[in-house]
């Protein structure tokens, strides 16, 4: 659970101008026809006296472009969090240096599979690539809770990419629902996919829960992950939490929920509060 050395690892203008739109018709529909004078009026070039109400000042404006300030900006702080979560400085060093009690998570995540899609699921969870390299600014946190870790990535994304990345991760309980990994020492570990559920915040959205069960340190051992995605037009927020001490779905939702309303805020110009936000 880190970045790739090479990254520091990871509104609605459309629905605004729809909602236009509807207005718009809402407004045609149920107003009923002009008059003959002010057709009339028209024609000849006359503005009605409440023309200047009616003429259009302007779209809404789209969100602002992700910048390297603004990512980190919207990252999340201890405040956000609830637990007894403690941020910690080096979360872009755990790819290599992560341990839940005496495993190394790094092993587990990297066991081979002799699936194409699954084995890309294990490679994304081990080098933070769940959404595929950030076309944009990137920047990443992490929090302890015991033995339990929690990693916020904000970064931008090309669109197509993002939603192509999103849909691909909605299949993957289906096409490794569960399936054997084989460890770099030969041992064999079960791994478990399913849909985990995510707040309805963003534009789109997907969950997992990975579950890998296998032997470590002389006995056995499962590591639990959640992980959640969420598209802020072309940016995104993924988070991953878990341990060995079982998954972190209430931390990992909080963490979705406070953490798309710091990147919407980063996204619409302004400075998240130092305080969480109360969100139902």
């Amino acid at each position: 659970m880190s970045r790739r050395p090479s990254h520091p690892v990871r509104l609605l203008a459309s629905a605004l101008a729809a909602g236009a739109l509807l207005t718009t018709a809402a407004c045609s529909d149920g107003g009923g026809s002009e008059n003959a004078s002010d057709t009339a009026a028209e024609q000849a070039g006359v503005a009605r006296p409440d023309a200047a109400k009616q003429t259009p000042t302007g779209s809404p404006s789209a969100p602002a472009a992700l910048t390297e300030a603004g990512a980190k900006a919207a990252l999340l702080t201890e405040a956000d969090l609830e637990g007894g979560w403690n941020q910690v400085q080096d979360a872009d060093k755990w790819r290599d240096r992560l341990l839940v009690g005496k495993v190394d998570v790094a092993a587990f995540l990297t066991a081979k599979s002799s699936a194409t899609d699954c084995q890309a699921l294990l490679d994304a969870l081990y080098d933070d690539g769940l959404l595929g390299d950030p076309s944009g600014p990137s920047a990443l946190t992490g929090f302890e809770q015991g033995d339990s870790r929690l990693l916020e990535q904000v970064a931008g994304y090309d669109r197509a990419g993002l939603d192509a990345r999103l849909k691909w991760l909605r299949t993957l309980p289906d096409t490794c629902d569960e399936f054997t990994a084989t460890g770099s020492g030969g041992a064999e570990r079960t791994v478990q996919v399913t849909e985990a559920s995510v707040p309805d915040v963003g534009d789109a959205r997907a969950g997992l829960r990975v579950s890998v069960q296998g032997d470590a340190d002389g006995g056995p051992a499962t590591l639990t992950l959640d992980i959640a995605a969420v598209r802020v037009d072309t940016s995104a927020v993924t988070v991953m939490g878990g341990g060995l001490d079982d998954g972190q779905t209430d931390s990992v939702e909080q963490a979705v929920r406070q953490g798309t309303e710091r990147l919407k805020t980063v996204l619409d110009g302004g400075t998240p509060s130092p305080q969480p936000t109360t969100m139902d």
